[in-house]
């Protein structure tokens, strides 16, 4: 009895001394009193992130100065995941023009945060400094183009398709559309449908009047087009100065800013010159500049 009862104490013995040397190798030591308790390091996942960012940050900050920027860019926030309501701009109706299930014409994006919108018009100028800027600097923006000026040069806007900036209908020719025909109107606009999805591959949903000019026949023409809005704008920027559609001449929560694809033929510099006022003082008064077409 004597044997077998010592062998008893002995395996208890050992599995006792296991188990202590399991839980010593497994929990953590007591921290001293006073002592903030050690942290686990963050995944690897995470520090690449964050790292990741670093450098994007660092690389905006660069590219704003290299740019002649007085202030980097703010970021916009998120859009939103349900979107706004869009409707028309009161006055800006045609005729049972909600009824008729036209496109909305507006000249801002209903919210309130501080975003506003650049799109930019027409397609004569085709500055290569231009897609360097905006893509160093990550600013969104997008494009209204009219064909009888884009096919001088396709690429060049197939550039700007490539780096992720919306191509929209500007018609064909540019002209007034209140003094066409509705067939000639649909001609404009739709055939410019058909020029965009020909070298971009997709369909605009976006038209903008030449010179902000509708009727009740463009937007009967542009819906049929498979034209969903119709945006104008509430400011528009030149190299050496702003324009104003409000009383009081100051940029709101939401507005669409124009400008336009033009270069020292036209104006007193250069499409960055235009860039550079523009985003000086939207960043200057606390507004980011975000995408158009994830507000719609």
């Amino acid at each position: 009895m004597g044997t077998v009862g010592q062998k008893y104490r002995n395996g208890a013995l050992v599995t006792l001394l296991a188990l202590a040397t399991l839980v010593s190798g497994c929990a953590r030591p007591a921290d001293p009193p006073g002592k903030q308790p050690l942290k686990a390091p963050p995944p690897a996942r995470v520090v690449d992130l964050q790292a990741a960012k670093i450098r994007a940050e660092r690389a905006r900050v660069a590219a704003a100065k290299r740019w002649g920027l007085k202030r980097v860019p703010l970021i916009a926030p998120p859009a939103p995941a349900t979107k706004p309501r869009i409707t028309t701009r009161d006055g800006f109706e045609v005729d049972r023009h909600e009824e008729r299930g036209l496109p909305p014409v507006f000249t801002t994006i209903p919210t309130t945060q501080k975003i506003v919108f650049l799109t930019i018009d027409d397609g004569a100028e085709k500055d290569p400094a231009f897609l360097r800027m905006m893509s160093e600097l990550k600013v969104p923006y997008t494009a209204f183009l009219s064909d009888y000026l884009v096919k001088e040069d396709y690429g060049y806007f197939g550039k700007m398709r490539d780096r992720g900036v919306v191509l929209n209908n500007h018609t064909l020719h540019h002209p007034y559309l209140p003094g066409l025909s509705y067939r000639r109107q649909k001609r404009e606009i739709c055939g410019m449908q058909d020029v965009i999805e020909k070298h971009y591959g997709e369909r605009p949903r976006l038209f903008r009047p030449p010179y902000g000019n509708y009727d009740e026949d463009s937007l009967r023409a542009a819906k049929s087009c498979g034209i969903r809005y119709a945006p104008l704008w509430n400011e528009e920027v030149f190299v050496d100065h702003w324009e104003y559609r409000e009383w009081d001449r100051r940029i709101h929560p939401g507005d669409i800013v124009l400008s336009h694809f033009r270069g020292r033929e036209d104006w007193k510099g250069t499409m960055p010159d235009m860039v550079r006022r523009f985003l000086d003082k939207v960043t200057a008064e606390g507004y980011a500049v975000a995408r158009l077409e994830d507000y719609l």
